[in-house]
């Protein structure tokens, strides 16, 4: 950004602080001598988090916690013009950029490594990050997920900065970085964008604005489309059946797998990752690319990969009671619900598989429709609340509905039942589940509490029983 307005600002104050992106955007700025205030209207341990770091923090929002002494206002997509937070910032004439523009600002003085894609995004960062603070580099890094026993961000003492990277309204758009990662590029945010033809042609902008290497899946046929569009790139590919880093003799255990790595045919290094399914070893081999590219030894690469805690709603085994094991996920787009379906299914090949898609919103289940009602084929009953409301018009909730998603689930030949509420879930369930059933909760709103309330009565009813997280 021109001159970069947030590196002059002392006072910043951040609309919609609670959210991921935001409350870890705040503790770099709070890392960088900045005084921060922010706001949100719903209560969390994130905003206690922040108040403890020293950030004040006011909620709900209101126009009274505006001052004029504030030098810049950060706002997350969420805050619309008529919240009254920014109408008071645009009365007072105090400067407003959104999250993505302050995060390119921020990358400006920073190496940064933005990871982008339809899929995989929020792991293969976290990977990076594991690599690269085993590696003893100190990365800084913001990422839409929290990495177990770290954090969804950090404020570190090198010059690396790790971001994910979204495409929503162009966002990535705001970042030059040195490092680019392309992981897929599928329809999605088809609010935003017209077709698949107008998506690739925004990832085509993102990778022209890569100041140094780019890394691509291989294997995705829309993102060959986009590299075959772009001149003058250091580049490098990685995929299963095509790329300069491949994956062979895959080997799959109940939390872990294993492989070979290659470059351009000549075996590198055995590799061993705490996760499972083959969508993560391909997030595995950006990983090492990327690394590689940073000179950092195998001894590194294979240490940050195989003492990877995981990221929480990834595939998150939550815990057992009664032989009943409950395993929560953030996938929303069919493409990432098959892929953790089968994940679960090779890990539980035998057991009864139940479970719980809540939609994320009308307008994205409207145009994918067809394609959720077929990601399913590894499930043995599908239950379906309603579609969890973001962003959608009036017009959009009316024109698709979650009874509408399990008819089309029921006509692909599986067991599907609508739902509306959560209580309701959680208490069919419970009647239902038997020893040995997985139950997985899987969508980007708060269908957890589904997989938690289960669990809850789970435990209350049968005891307590620790399990290992995969």
């Amino acid at each position: 950004m021109e001159n970069n307005i947030l590196e002059k600002a002392k006072r910043i104050h951040l609309i919609g602080i609670g959210g991921t992106g935001m409350s870890g955007l705040a503790q770099l700025l709070l890392s960088m001598d900045k005084k921060i205030s922010g706001s949100d209207n719903n209560p969390s341990i994130v905003l206690e988090k922040l108040k403890k770091k020293g950030i004040q923090i006011f909620c709900p929002q209101r126009e009274e916690n505006i001052c004029k002494d504030i030098e810049l206002i950060i706002h997350s997509h969420a805050i619309l013009p008529d919240n009254p937070e920014y109408k008071q910032a645009i009365e007072y004439n105090i400067p407003a950029i959104s999250y993505p523009e302050a995060v390119g600002c921020v990358m400006e003085k920073k190496k940064g490594i933005a990871i982008a894609g339809t899929h995989g995004k929020t792991t293969t960062s976290s990977l990076i990050v594991s690599v690269l603070k085993t590696a003893g580099c100190s990365p800084s890094f913001l990422i839409g997920g929290e990495i177990r026993n770290i954090g969804n961000s950090e404020a570190g003492k090198g010059d690396l900065l790790v971001v994910e990277a979204c495409e929503y309204k162009r966002s990535f758009l705001n970042y030059r970085p040195e490092i680019g990662v392309v992981t897929a590029i599928e329809e999605d945010h088809l609010d935003y964008y017209r077709d698949i033809e107008e998506i690739k042609s925004a990832f085509r902008d993102f990778i022209n604005n890569i100041k140094g290497l780019v890394i691509y899946c291989a294997d995705d046929r829309n993102v060959l489309d986009v590299i075959k569009t772009v001149d003058k790139k250091i580049m490098v590919s990685y995929g299963l059946n095509r790329g300069k880093w491949k994956a062979k003799n895959i080997k799959f255990s109940k939390n872990t797998s294993e492989f070979e790595c290659l470059f351009e045919g000549k075996k590198e290094a055995l590799i061993k990752i705490g996760l499972s399914g083959i969508h993560n070893i391909k997030n595995a081999l950006a990983v090492i690319a990327c690394a590689r590219y940073l000179n950092i030894p195998w001894e590194g690469i294979k240490e940050g990969l195989e003492k990877f805690n995981g990221v929480h709603r990834r595939c998150e085994i939550l815990g057992k009671s009664g032989g009943i094991t409950i395993i929560d996920d953030y996938g929303h787009h069919p493409t990432e619900i098959k892929c953790t379906l089968k994940c679960i299914r090779n890990m539980f090949p035998d057991n009864r598989l139940i479970v719980v898609f809540q939609p994320h919103q009308y307008s994205r289940t409207r145009f994918l429709l067809k394609e959720f009602a077929m990601s399913f084929s590894d499930a043995d009953k599908v239950v379906v609340p309603d579609i969890y409301f973001v962003r959608d018009s009036i017009i959009e909730q009316k024109l698709v509905n979650a009874r509408m998603l399990v008819e089309k689930i029921r006509k692909n030949g599986k067991e599907a039942l609508y739902l509306p509420t959560f209580d309701e879930i959680v208490e069919y369930l419970y009647e239902i589940v038997k020893k040995g059933d997985i139950i997985l909760t899987i969508g980007a709103g708060p269908v957890d509490k589904v997989a938690h309330s289960l669990l809850k009565k789970l435990r209350k009813k049968y005891g307590i029983k620790n399990v290992k997280k995969v």
